[in-house]
């Protein structure tokens, strides 16, 4: 690589640093993940990528070891000769990451907006949720290939890649993301707390609760990692048998069902089921769950310098993930067709009759008139116990805490993979729970003590405005650095997944500003007209910005202006290794 001088123009694309005289590793064949030896290095002055901390910077140090990982542990992939293209057993070790990936799908956010779609929509919407499932599917092959391609998960890429204040701009995104993600499962865990209490246990009280449990789980990955997605698989198991349950209680109409799935259409819909059909999108791609499956991927021993074991690594991943989304999307399934076919179309007077006349302690949460229906996680759970029985009540609260749990978990697993990459912050687990969960918990906790249950789960609207606002800062850097040569070598995106991925990015930012957008022009206040009108400028320069790097990332160099210099981590030895390795593939030392 040719020297390169550390003088830069304004408008340089991005923050890379440069070799002097670089010699690639005599020898890679047996390098991991943790081999990869120290390499000298000039960097330039101003992009050093070890920088010094004692003047308050944010630039990551690198000591030893670049790849530690969250997970202490690296799962083995065993060998099958027998079996060269397709093996089960090699498909069991590499199962896991998208497991946990998949709890993203199933939150009390997703839960909260599936059985609005049904009683909104009927079945009608349910093509929309078949769409944003598989849309959210390529999306995280994206993630799961940068993660296992560079070693290095994409929080850690984007803190190599981007400037200074790009960089702080976009931690502060994803974090605001992972905090109302982390609301939403406080809501949905103190709701749940509450309806299996019989309301004995109050819901700042289950608030409060939920504190205490976040810290219980975290002991789990002491007894190994396979342990702890064992018990992530139990919790999803919880909520299908829970939502199945509610579902042949039911009993759906299965022709509607089918008809909603695979035909788009949504004959006699208004506006308020569009919005709805905006909503399930917005809550089924969360963007910190980008930065999740990107690094969960890293706990898979693959060696790296070999060609073979990653496409091979890539492909088991993928079917991996593709099953578990689809088992996300059979319980989200679950709960659309149950509050499509009881509660479609009835009114509150229909519903506070059926309360009234079974006893019911909760009738006055409906009002005595004739408008329709409006269903949350709180009344969802009171209007199956009214039709259904206390049974159906409390089997619909033991679904909603696991997914409240298991959400709670992978959200404190996304912030601690957030902070170490942007920041090189090395907490514990322990300290990174008491600072994002204070911060979740004290204005869900006020809303608790002195507003009412249909405050706390309208936050959750709140909530899904304010995460459908950080999609663009997942999605854009996804696909920019995944269609870098320098970065991905071979397995850089091709022309049909740059013109794809740029669609799907596209389409699902828009629906999502739209979505906002129509929450915004719904609270009524020129004050918050102003307020909007501000932070949307600040907001889409930014956009604007990612955007163009990433245009030049898919070729349209163009866009390029003065002395640009390329996009690419090749000035880190373990991303230097893909691009110098031999033609034929580097024996493997398994």
């Amino acid at each position: 690589m040719g020297e390169k001088e550390s003088g830069t123009t304004p408008c340089e694309l991005v923050h890379v640093a440069y070799l002097k005289d670089y010699a690639p590793p005599v020898k890679t064949a047996d390098m991991l993940d943790g081999d990869y030896q120290h390499l000298e290095e000039t960097p330039s002055e101003e992009h050093s990528p070890k920088a010094d901390l004692s003047n308050g910077s944010i630039d990551p140090v690198i000591e030893g070891e670049p790849f530690t990982s969250y997970f202490d542990e690296k799962i083995p992939i065993p060998e099958d000769e027998r079996h060269t293209w397709f093996s089960f057993r090699k498909l069991w070790a590499f199962t896991g990451p998208g497991f946990l990936m998949s709890i993203a799908y199933l939150d009390p956010g997703n839960i909260e907006s599936d059985l609005q779609s049904g009683s909104v929509a009927g079945f009608k919407l349910l093509w929309v949720l078949l769409v944003a499932t598989i849309i959210g599917l390529l999306l995280q092959r994206l993630a799961a290939r940068l993660g296992v391609v560079t070693g290095l998960h994409l929080a850690e890429v984007c803190n190599r890649q981007y400037p200074k204040a790009p960089r702080i701009l976009l931690w502060l995104m994803v974090e605001i993301a992972i905090i109302g993600s982390d609301m939403q499962e406080v809501i949905g865990s103190a709701i749940a707390i509450n309806l299996l209490s019989v309301g004995i246990i109050p819901l700042w009280g289950g608030v409060l609760i939920t504190i205490a449990d976040t810290f219980f789980f975290l002991f789990l990955d002491k007894y190994g990692l396979r342990k702890l997605e064992a018990f992530f698989g139990l919790l999803i198991t919880i909520m299908a048998v829970t939502f199945g349950y509610e579902y042949i209680r039911v009993s759906p109409d299965q022709g509607q069902l089918l008809k909603g799935m695979f035909f788009p259409y949504c004959d006699g819909c208004g506006t308020r089921q569009l919005e709805q059909a905006v909503g399930i999108v917005g809550a089924v791609i969360m963007p910190h769950n980008m930065y999740l499956h990107s690094a969960l991927v890293k706990s898979r021993e693959v060696n790296r310098a070999n060609k073979k074991e990653v496409r091979e690594a890539n492909k088991y991943f993928f079917i991996e993930s593709a099953i578990a989304l689809f088992i996300s999307f059979i319980i989200n399934v679950f709960v659309v067709a149950v509050f499509a076919e009881a509660f479609f179309g009835k009114t509150n007077i229909e519903v506070y009759n059926e309360c009234f006349n079974k006893t019911s302690p909760h009738s006055d949460l409906f009002p005595n008139n004739t408008d329709t229906l409006e269903v949350d996680i709180y009344k969802g759970g009171v209007v199956l116990g009214c039709y259904f029985g206390p049974a159906a009540l409390y089997i619909w609260a033991i679904g909603i805490l696991a997914a409240g749990q298991s959400s709670t978990m992978t959200g404190t697993y996304s912030g601690q993979f957030v902070m170490e990459g942007f920041l090189n912050l090395k907490w514990s687990r322990f300290a990174r729970v008491i600072l994002t969960r204070s911060i979740a918990i004290t204005p869900t906790l006020f809303v608790a003590i002195f507003q009412d249950v249909e405050h706390l789960t309208g936050m959750n609207d709140f909530l899904n405005v304010l995460q459908s606002l950080q999609l663009p800062f997942a999605l854009i850097p996804v696909l920019t650095f995944t269609s870098l040569r320098p970065v991905m070598h071979e397995f850089a995106n091709g022309l049909g997944w740059k013109i794809a991925g740029g669609i799907l990015i596209l389409i699902v930012c828009s629906i999502n500003i739209y979505f906002v957008v129509v929450y915004v022009s719904a609270l009524g206040h020129v004050v918050f007209y102003v307020i909007a009108a501000v932070l949307s400028v600040a907001y889409l320069c930014f956009v604007v910005y990612l955007t163009w790097q990433c245009l030049v990332a898919l070729g349209l160099k163009f866009l390029q202006c003065g002395d640009t210099c390329p996009i690419g981590l090749t000035s880190n030895p373990e991303l230097f290794l893909l691009n110098n390795m031999e033609k034929d593939d580097t024996p493997s030392n398994r």
